[in-house]
């Protein structure tokens, strides 16, 4: 017998205060999506399942979501009741699907004051790419102005890929199978493979993130029946190929880095996701120039996290960028990496975690 629940569907235009109310009347959230701007988020308790839209229109609808929907209602995806209710007949749990990348040439400068906008358990996000290159990627700058507890629940999230990469203060995240909390400091990062459970604890004052996730838009699940720490220490397990990393950053070694004139320090996570990204930390080497290259990754994310450089890129307006600020340079593009200070650093994400780099 195939796994069916019925959940109805509701509208609202106060998402973030509807929250609060609902769960006052005693009803658990299961799930919120997407993270960094919720429209969404389902609620379950006596004896009731529903789900919150963002929405001007009126209320109506139920969905059966089932391990196979073809059974239903013999390939039908939508049904209406004498009534006028809608039936949306829905996979249990639909795969990520990744869209193709929109490539474009982005620069995102904290200069600019892009928005903060107030996203999951209270963090603050500002969006670093916010074409989400068609879906493909989101890369969100995220700060927790107050510190100490964080109000979070044991979740999972969706995704093909995603890294939490410290930049200020410093975090505590339980993770499934992994042993007591774990402390983020700047400089230190780990990936979240696919479906692994973990809760973030505590922040400091300050505290201040980079999430690369793939997709873009991929649903954060609430498990209410798993409690972390778990009981079992096992680092070698995979959640869908991907091992759970976590890198410190002063113990990391420098050695020459892809583009000519910078050193870098791997992270692993390549070798530990088996080719899906590359996280690297790079720096420049004093007296030496980088010249213009090409690559043919399909995501080529940089954050600047110290320092200043002047971005050059074919047909392009060379900009100057400092800490705080964040580009991509799609494949086949010209670019250079100019004019680079002493101190700068930075964290450049890629995907696939292999990829080719030519003088231009």
């Amino acid at each position: 017998m195939q796994n069916i629940r019925a959940q109805a569907h509701l509208t609202t235009t106060a998402l973030a205060e509807d929250i609060g109310f609902f769960r006052k009347l005693g009803l658990r959230m299961d799930r919120i999506f997407p993270a960094d701007n919720p429209r969404m988020a389902a609620f379950s308790g006596h004896g009731l399942r529903f789900r919150l839209d963002v929405s001007d229109a009126p209320p109506g609808a139920i969905t059966l979501l089932a391990d196979d929907p073809v059974l239903i209602a013999g390939g039908a995806t939508e049904l209406r009741a004498p009534g006028g209710t809608r039936v949306l007949i829905e996979p249990l749990d639909p795969p990520v699907v990744q869209p193709p990348t929109q490539h474009e040439f982005v620069v995102r400068r904290l200069a600019d004051q892009a928005p903060w906008v107030i996203g999951r358990a209270g963090m603050q996000y500002r969006d670093l790419v916010p074409s989400r290159l068609g879906g493909a990627v989101i890369a969100s700058h995220i700060r927790i102005p107050d510190g100490g507890p964080v109000p979070d629940m044991v979740h999972f999230h969706k995704v093909g890929f995603q890294l939490i990469f410290c930049i200020n203060g410093w975090v505590d995240v339980v993770n499934e199978d992994q042993g007591l909390p774990i402390r983020l400091t700047r400089g230190d990062c780990f990936i979240q493979p696919p479906e692994i459970r973990h809760r973030v604890l505590e922040a400091s004052d300050g505290i201040e993130v980079i999430e690369i996730g793939v997709p873009a838009e991929h649903v954060t699940e609430i498990d209410h029946d798993l409690p972390l720490p778990t009981l079992d220490l096992r680092p070698e397990r995979e959640w869908q190929g991907q091992r759970f990393v976590f890198n410190r950053g002063e113990s990391g070694i420098f050695a020459p880095f892809r583009i000519p004139g910078f050193v870098a320090r791997d992270t692993t996570i390549n070798a530990n996701t088996k080719g899906v990204a590359s996280v690297m930390v790079a720096r420049p080497v004093a007296g030496q120039e980088a010249p213009w290259l090409r690559h043919d990754a399909d995501i080529l994310f940089t954050f600047v996290m110290a320092g200043s450089m002047r971005l050059e890129g074919e047909g392009r307006d060379p900009v100057t960028l400092f800490s705080g600020d964040a580009f991509v340079i799609p494949p086949g593009l010209a670019a250079r990496h100019a004019a680079a200070s002493a101190d700068l650093e930075l964290l450049e994400v890629a995907l696939p975690g292999d990829f080719a780099t030519r003088p231009a």
